[in-house]
């Protein structure tokens, strides 16, 4: 089969230079890949027969990037350019490094050390494609399979059974069975990678196909990072709203809420409380009292045991909370707005749509029918600016000291049951009638 790949005059001038001078130099893995894809290529890597020292004495600028694997930066027009010498690994002693790399003269045993056949090719304008393990076969038949045999790879460094879930998911590659069965086998050494790597795969999973977190369930890899979904294929909700088990309803949900990882993160952790709240009463109909905010605790161990970042925690955890709230008045609508804000409650709308989609549909439309009405109560609302926080009260802390209440914590009293009453009616944010409201209050 004939390859011809495009490749920019940057990336060229690096090869054509390594070649010149007596080496071979080849870009490989993703981006020869995704250019036999015609996916967007985001870095061009090269591989060369050239030392590292002598890579450094060919071009003007460099970056000693990672000279203990071979690894330098070269520079051109501001751009980076990673290039590695051929190199096979030493013993992976942790589970993700190898101990040691030696520098070989071959690009076939460069490209062998790699970890799936479709990474695991070379191209160069003067040889054409170099793929000794078939890489085009199993890209023309959309299979992720590992170089050589799965459970080698995996020994060497365990985040590859993620990486297997993630191309799969970004390209949407079906996973060879070897993978499959290495993957139960061996899932327990992803205990050994740092959770920041494994955070990052789970949000590109997450953000490219959630679906295929079933299939990391399957493999048992899901037991690494969010163990609390272990058992919810098996928890029955045994109630007419639901029509899915737990896991169904939650795997759903995450598919159908818009693509932002912030959402995805709440979907699937929303109703995880509901384990440890279900009651069951005279009827046989299961309730789940209190399971936003058990589900809320229960998201935030997650969270935190990942690593994510503040801002990311606290939407998700807000989202959580309020994703069983009840939204159906202007009031209502105005007071979520006072409790978290215009962008969380247009993502809380978001959330509730994907909730309901993911339920027994014979009740979904009068409830979707409302959060229509709640998004058009909500935009009138902020078209009208109408008040709906203490710091658009057309009275403040200082007016009411001037009416005789003494600084502290009574003002913020005060002005809360204030707020009430304009949420109530937006008329009466006026403060000749607040005045005359907080007469009568006191």
């Amino acid at each position: 089969m004939s390859i011809k790949i495009n490749i920019p005059e940057d990336v060229n001038l690096i090869l054509k230079t390594l070649q010149n001078n007596g080496y071979e130099a080849y870009i490989v893995g993703g981006c020869v890949r995704d250019s036999i894809l015609n996916r967007s290529v985001n870095d061009w890597d090269i591989t060369t027969s050239a030392r590292p020292e002598e890579i450094i004495k060919l071009f003007e600028k460099i970056i000693p990037t990672g000279l203990q694997h071979g690894t330098v930066t070269v520079m051109i027009n501001d751009e980076g350019y990673e290039v590695t010498t051929f190199r096979k690994d030493g013993e992976y002693e942790d589970s993700r490094h190898p101990s040691k790399v030696e520098y070989v003269t071959s690009i076939l045993l460069d490209l062998s050390r790699r970890d799936f056949t479709i990474n695991s090719m070379a191209y160069n304008d003067a040889v054409g494609l170099v793929d000794p393990f078939e890489g085009i076969k199993d890209l023309k038949n959309k299979l992720i399979r590992c170089v050589g045999r799965a459970k080698d790879r995996f020994s060497e460094d365990a985040l590859r059974m993620l990486r297997a879930l993630r191309f799969s998911a970004q390209l949407d590659f079906d996973i060879d069975f070897e993978i499959t069965e290495a993957s139960k086998e061996l899932h327990e050494s992803l205990n050994k990678i740092s959770v920041e790597r494994i955070r990052e795969e789970f949000n590109k999973i997450l953000i490219s196909n959630s679906e295929k977190l079933e299939i990391g369930y399957v493999f048992k890899l899901t037991e690494c990072w969010v163990s609390e979904l272990n058992g919810l294929e098996e928890f029955s909700q045994d109630n007419p709203n639901h029509v899915y088990s737990l896991f169904d309803h939650t795997l759903k949900s995450t598919k159908l809420v818009e693509n932002t990882l912030h959402l995805k993160l709440t979907m699937l952790l929303h109703d995880l409380g509901k384990v440890n709240t279900k009651t069951i009463d005279d009827a046989g109909i299961a309730h789940y009292y209190g399971h936003p905010n058990e589900s809320a605790k229960i998201a935030e161990k997650i969270l935190k045991r990942l690593k994510y970042d503040n801002d990311t925690i606290e939407k998700v955890l807000t989202l959580v909370k309020y994703h069983d709230s009840e939204l159906r008045s202007r009031k209502s609508v105005k007071k979520m707005l006072n409790r978290i804000g215009e962008e969380l409650l247009r993502d809380l709308i978001k959330v509730k749509w994907a909730d309901i989609l993911s339920q027994n549909l014979v009740y979904a439309k009068d409830r979707l029918t409302n959060l229509v009405n709640v998004e058009q109560k909500l935009n009138e609302i902020l078209e009208a600016k109408e008040c709906f926080c203490i710091k658009d009260l057309a009275i403040n802390g200082s007016d009411l000291i001037n009416l005789g209440v003494k600084p502290g914590k009574e003002i913020g009293v005060l002005l809360n049951i204030l707020l009430d009453k304009v949420i109530e009616d937006n008329s009466l944010n006026n403060k000749e009638f607040l005045i005359e409201i907080y007469k009568k209050i006191i």
